[in-house]
């Protein structure tokens, strides 16, 4: 009998692994298949004004972020950049040519510095919440409180949204400050304020939004009983 347990355990713990692996994997197709409908309905997750696009995709990241750790964010964060890049190729407004290079206007096209814009930036949103979440729950334990963190999750969904605006902005300066310059019909000296203005134009509702979506969301989500019952990790630090 004791042979036959032993021999049982490893095969009980692959099971174990496995149907975890599966779970995993199926939370993050739904959170994928939330982004992509939201890319792809007008007026849900890109909201066109003017030359720009305003976004809430990146609030169902974040929520991934913190439910499924930083890897599965992260990939769906590329994800987002992904769904990003076909609708500024399929669909371009007058700065496509920055988050795509297979559109340009007049002389300005895109390049390797459009799918920099495009990637990296939508990648960190899903990475960097985590660590923000996971920064505020340890000071919380720190101070002998236990449950989730109210503050932990407004700063990381601000986070998440401004890591999106701030790199995605000041990358178009860095690649695109003549491009930029010439869509807003503005000398290349003045560029810098007309992307501080989107910025705070269309930044910071975003991270606004965003840090009460993320609160409202994560408090009843990332409660211990309610994630158990889900099938989310509790292997996550917090």
């Amino acid at each position: 009998m004791e042979k036959l347990e032993t021999g049982r355990q490893p095969q009980n713990k692959k099971q174990a692994g496995r149907r975890i692996s599966v779970t995993g994997m199926v939370q993050t197709a739904i959170f994928g298949a939330i982004i992509i409908i939201m890319a792809f309905t007008p007026f849900l997750g890109f909201i066109t004004i003017g030359p720009l696009r305003a976004t809430i995709i990146h609030v169902p990241v974040i929520i991934a972020s913190l439910l499924l750790g930083p890897k599965k964010g992260g990939a769906l964060g590329f994800l987002f950049g992904l769904t990003s890049f076909i609708n500024n190729t399929m669909n371009p407004t007058l700065i496509s040519f920055v988050f795509t290079p297979f559109y340009s206007i007049g002389e300005m096209s895109g390049g390797i510095g459009s799918i920099i814009i495009c990637f990296v930036p939508r990648i960190l949103v899903g990475i960097l919440p985590f660590y923000v979440y996971k920064l505020a729950m340890y000071l919380r334990k720190m101070r002998g409180k236990s449950g989730v963190s109210n503050t932990g999750l407004i700063f990381a969904g601000v986070t998440g949204s401004l890591v999106n605006t701030l790199l995605v902005m000041n990358l178009i300066f860095v690649f695109f400050r003549e491009g930029y310059a010439a869509v807003n019909d503005v000398a290349v000296s003045g560029v810098y304020t007309v992307i501080l203005a989107a910025i705070v134009a269309n930044g910071v509702p975003e991270a606004i939004v965003a840090g009460v979506l993320t609160l409202c969301i994560g408090k009843a989500l990332l409660k211990k009983n309610i994630r158990e019952r889900l099938g989310f990790r509790n292997d996550l630090g917090y």
